[in-house]
C-alpha cells in the first residue's frame, strides 16, 4: 500500500476557517434599536443640554438671592460666633455636648466621626450578602439608617438652638465712626474687657454696638456699674474718673 492511499479528509462546517473568524467584540449599538444610541453626538449632546439648563438655573438663583456678606473679619474679636456651612452643622452640634467638647474635643472631632465613617466604609465588608433588598441586609441597612438619623437630628438641633438674632447682629455690615484708638476712653475700654464683648471697633459682638446708643453718659455709667440684659453687674472695675471718661467717649460715638 502506497503512502497516502486510502486516507480521506473530512471538513466540519461548525469550525470556521482562520480567514473567516471574527474577533470577540460586542455587537454594534444599531442591533439594539430603542435601547442604545451613539455616544457622539446623540448622548453627549443631551448631557450638555441638561447641564446647560441646570447651570443657567443656578446662575439665576445666585443673581436673585446673592450670598449674604458679613462685616470684615476681625481675628481679635473674641465675641464672634462662627457658623460652618450646612453640611458640617451636625459636627458643629456634636462639639457642643460636654462629652465631645472642652477637654474631650479630640473625642468629638476625631474619634466619634472616625468610628462613624469607618463603620460605613466597612459595611460592605461586614455584610457580604448578595441580597439587594434592604430588609434582607439588616447590618448594612441598620448602619446606614443610624448614620442618617444621627446626621439629620444633629443638623436639626444645630439650626433650632442657634442664636440667629445674635448671628445677624454680629455679622451685620455697619459703617460706624472711625475709632480713635489712642483716645483715653478707648484705652480704658480695652483695659476693662469691653472689647471682648463689643469688638475692637466697638461695633458689637456678644454685646451690642457702642455707637449711636442714644444714651447719656450718666445712663451708660449706670449700665456699666449695674449691668443690663445679658451684661452682668460689676463688669467695670475702674475708678469713677475712668468711668466718666469712658462714658463720655461712648456717648460721643456717632456713625457716619
Amino acid at each position: 500500500m502506497h503512502r497516502g492511499k486510502g486516507m480521506k479528509f473530512v471538513g466540519d462546517s461548525r469550525v470556521l476557517a482562520p480567514s473567516e473568524r471574527k474577533p470577540n467584540i460586542p455587537k454594534d449599538y444599531s442591533e439594539y434599536p430603542g435601547k442604545t444610541e451613539a455616544f457622539w453626538p446623540n448622548f453627549l449632546l443631551k448631557e450638555w443640554m441638561v447641564g446647560a439648563v441646570f447651570l443657567v438655573g443656578y446662575l439665576c438663583l445666585t443673581i436673585a438671592h446673592p450670598a449674604p456678606l458679613e462685616r470684615i473679619a476681625d481675628p481679635t474679636d473674641t465675641g464672634y460666633i462662627p457658623l460652618p456651612d450646612w453640611y458640617f452643622l451636625f459636627l458643629y452640634q456634636l462639639l457642643k455636648y460636654s462629652y465631645a467638647s472642652g477637654p474631650y474635643t479630640v473625642i468629638g472631632a476625631f474619634i466619634i466621626p472616625g468610628l462613624a465613617f469607618g463603620g460605613l466604609l466597612l459595611a460592605p465588608f461586614i455584610d457580604r450578602s448578595t441580597e439587594r433588598r434592604p430588609i434582607r441586609r439588616p447590618v448594612a441597612t441598620g448602619m446606614m439608617l443610624l448614620a442618617l438619623a444621627a446626621v439629620v437630628f444633629l443638623t436639626w438641633q444645630s439650626v433650632a438652638t442657634h442664636d440667629w438674632a445674635q448671628a445677624e447682629r454680629q455679622g451685620k455690615i455697619t459703617f460706624g465712626p472711625k475709632i480713635d484708638k489712642n483716645a483715653e476712653g478707648y484705652k480704658i475700654a480695652s483695659t476693662n474687657g469691653c472689647l471682648g464683648c463689643h469688638g475692637n471697633e466697638l461695633g458689637g459682638g456678644m454685646g451690642p454696638k457702642l455707637f449711636d446708643t442714644g444714651l447719656k453718659p450718666e445712663q451708660i455709667a449706670q449700665i456699666a456699674r449695674h449691668g443690663r440684659g445679658k451684661m452682668p453687674p460689676g463688669v467695670f472695675k475702674g475708678t469713677d474718673a475712668q468711668l466718666k471718661t469712658l462714658t463720655e467717649f461712648i456717648a460721643g460715638l456717632k456713625s457716619k
